[in-house]
């Protein structure tokens, strides 16, 4: 098992469902680690000396270096990037307007691009280069009234092939985490249907990105998928 604490990460969508869960596995773990979020009210009161908030709007094209200038200001460098934040929006293909489409794009795959694209000159000096895309099940299915949701996360899986294999030859990890049904805000907006107590937590999920940081061992895994208990198996 590897040594992460003192390791330096960014997180975004922080302040709610994966992405929180998430920031308080990496500080129970003592990593240095730069929330942002639009909404980081849930870490107020965390905020301390490995705990760093910056707000930030993942449509907002200056708010990528902004972003990776305060992680290093404050912690000297970035060793992990997790691109947890994401959107969707229950609507069928042909009621999705040009902006709902193009909002999906830019915050499920746009902002992470963005972010490593910024965050990459650190992460080449750092020994610990670790990149984690939150995707989802929709990165391998298409489902109806999910259309710009599963298009944006099959093309999130898509950049995160080719990032791990483009910096292979450099000591970048990369891998994806593709969960199906977790209880989050999201998944009551676009499965309204579904029983929460049936679902997977944040913090299974939280506890997966853990386990890829600390084995970082000769064994590499580049995908995870989950899915919840009561699905069937292989579907």
């Amino acid at each position: 098992m590897g040594e992460i604490s003192g390791k330096i990460a960014i997180v975004t969508g922080a302040g709610h469902g994966i992405g929180l869960a998430i920031v308080k596995a990496l500080l129970r773990e003592k990593v240095r680690v730069l929330a942002t979020s639009r909404r980081l009210e849930a870490l107020k009161d965390m905020e301390g000396k490995n705990l760093l908030l910056t707000p930030a709007d993942l449509l907002d094209d200056n708010s990528f270096d902004r972003i990776v200038s305060d992680c290093v200001a404050a912690y000297g460098g970035v060793d992990i990037v997790i691109n947890n934040a994401g959107y969707g929006k229950k609507m069928l293909l042909v009621d999705t307007s040009k902006e709902e489409w193009d909002r999906h794009m830019a915050i499920n795959v746009r902002a992470p691009f963005m972010l490593v694209n910024a965050a990459m000159p650190y992460l080449l000096e750092s020994d610990y280069a670790t990149v984690i895309n939150i995707c989802s099940v929709v990165s391998h299915e298409g489902y109806p009234m999910q259309g710009a949701y599963s298009a944006a996360k099959h093309a999130l899986l898509g950049y995160t092939k080719v990032l791990a294999r483009e910096t292979f030859d450099k000591g970048i990890r990369v891998h994806a985490i593709s969960p199906g049904g977790v209880a989050t805000e999201m998944i009551q907006r676009l499965r309204p249907d579904l029983d929460l107590s049936t679902l997977s937590t944040p913090e299974e999920i939280a506890d997966i990105v853990l386990f890829l940081l600390k084995n970082r061992n000769g064994a590499v895994i580049d995908e995870i998928c989950v899915r919840r208990h009561t699905k069937e198996p292989w579907s």
